[in-house]
């Protein structure tokens, strides 16, 4: 599953656009690198019901913004993505 791919399902499981999602990490304080992946995670499983794979890909964007490593780009299978840049607002505002 591409990094987008786990994005684009957060969304469907939650109702929730990822860029929501890290508005809502962000005024809980959840940005602050002091902040362990393991709060992050164990909030999602508690409000949105999220599973480590869904809630990593959230805790990357949170902490490190939407940009994603060009190793990822144009490689195939799993976390291959079309561009190191991900799209947080909304699977139906987003440029095909």
């Amino acid at each position: 599953m591409s990094f987008q791919a786990y994005l684009d399902a957060i969304e469907d499981k939650t109702g929730l656009t990822p860029r929501a999602l890290v508005d809502q990490a962000k005024e809980r304080g959840f940005d602050d690198p002091a902040v362990k992946a393991g709060e992050i995670l164990e909030w999602l499983k508690a409000e949105y019901g999220l599973g480590r794979g869904h809630g990593m890909a959230l805790v990357h964007v949170i902490k490190n913004g939407s940009q994603i490593s060009d190793k990822h780009v144009g490689r195939e299978g799993s976390h291959g993505d079309k561009s190191n840049m991900l799209w947080l607002d909304g699977k139906a505002s987003k440029p095909q």
